[in-house]
């Protein structure tokens, strides 16, 4: 089994989650979800402020088989992927 711990900013919880499902997950619960071979557990964290800016942040735990959790982890990384300026 391999854990891989990830901090997610500016995507709600509940959007994660349904991303997960996406993917192949089933949600079991409003924070867990788990998947052929991995499970997921998210934790809502205290917004990031950056002056008067703040940002919701989830951490999300992902546990499984390494070769499960190197391919959700290329899946989720394209649903996340957001552009920049």
């Amino acid at each position: 089994m391999t854990q891989q711990i990830e901090e997610i900013h500016a995507i709600p919880l509940w959007l994660l989650r349904e991303y997960l499902e996406e993917i192949g997950g089933t949600a079991v619960s409003e924070t867990r979800v788990v998947g052929e071979g991995w499970t997921a557990v998210l934790t809502k964290l205290e917004p990031r402020q950056v002056g008067s800016l703040r940002v919701g942040q989830v951490k999300i735990e992902f546990t499984g088989e390494p070769d499960a959790l190197g391919l959700l982890q290329t899946r989720f990384a394209k649903k996340t992927m957001r552009a920049g300026a």
